[in-house]
């Protein structure tokens, strides 16, 4: 039987660091961090995660600014805002929520981002920096597993890390990150061969692909560290993630739940993100 790792928990402890840390910039430097949130029309989800982000601000003593626009905003009114908020000083991290409306192109707003207030890390930049091994800001999800492994005290180097899953924002920076800590990866997606045998070799397995119940436990070296990152809704409404959890948790030696794993770090490490912004950008890093 395997052991949960406790995402609220550990989110917890990211939290509490970076609050005691912001209250020592105000209280030592008199700089107040702000994250700046821009939402354009009003998708439901994004407005729940908006809105959880606000209070995670709260939260650690942040300053949050909201944009919250309307679903006809053209492009260039939405860059225009991007532009004013990269030369505010008061705003240390801009964060535009996706999915954006259709007649908004995505690259061209992420590019728009200055790097060094881009909290999600997804600027080409950024990502470039990710590959080299030499970044400032890491993609939140991939960031917030790391910490969930080694709040297990599994070392990573040497290991077999197999992730399932090759998106730009969490699958390959996820591989990026394994293979910075000295792990061996394969990166696994719909047109891998034999996944159950690759699978069988991890002794570390991060699934995301989206697909609910898409890993079940034959697919699991005994002892492996298992990491969720999925997260669906059933037909009953119930939310699952990409692991069929009951078989999996008998194989594996530690298993993120879904949810309580991977989702409440994602938030914790954005806030982690917009710490070292204000510290770089005022000298402090």
């Amino acid at each position: 039987m395997s052991q949960i790792i406790d995402g609220k928990a550990v989110s917890a402890s990211v939290k509490q660091e970076v609050k005691e840390e912001a209250a020592k910039l105000r209280e030592e430097k008199g700089l107040k961090v702000g994250l700046a949130v821009v939402i354009v029309g009003n998708n439901p989800a994004s407005r729940v995660y908006v809105n959880n982000k606000k209070k995670a601000c709260e939260a650690v003593g942040f300053q949050s600014y909201e944009y919250a626009l309307d679903e006809n905003t053209t492009q260039e009114q939405l860059l225009d805002l991007v532009n004013v908020l990269n030369r505010d000083d008061k705003v240390n991290g801009i964060l535009v929520q996706l999915p954006l409306p259709k007649h908004i192109d995505e690259k061209t707003v992420i590019n728009a981002i200055s790097p060094d207030k881009d909290v999600d890390a997804f600027h080409p930049v950024n990502v470039g920096k990710i590959m080299i091994g030499d970044y400032a800001f890491l993609p939140c999800t991939p960031a917030g597993v790391m910490r969930l492994i080694e709040s297990t005290g599994t070392k990573i180097a040497g290991k077999q890390c197999v992730v399932i899953g090759r998106s730009n924002i969490v699958g390959k920076p996820m591989a990026m990150l394994l293979l910075h800590e000295s792990g061996t990866v394969t990166v696994c997606h719909s047109k891998t061969q034999n996944l159950k045998e690759v699978c069988l070799g991890a002794d570390i397995l991060v699934v995301a692909v989206g697909r609910a119940n898409f890993v079940t436990g034959d697919m699991i070296k005994e002892g492996a560290v298992v990491i969720d990152v999925g997260m669906n809704r059933l037909d009953d409404g119930k939310l699952c993630g990409d692991v069929e959890y009951e078989s999996a948790e008998k194989k594996a030696s530690y298993i993120t739940p879904v949810p309580g794993g991977v989702g409440p770090m994602t938030i914790a490490m954005l806030m982690k993100n917009t710490l070292t912004a204000a510290k770089q950008q005022n000298g402090l890093a």
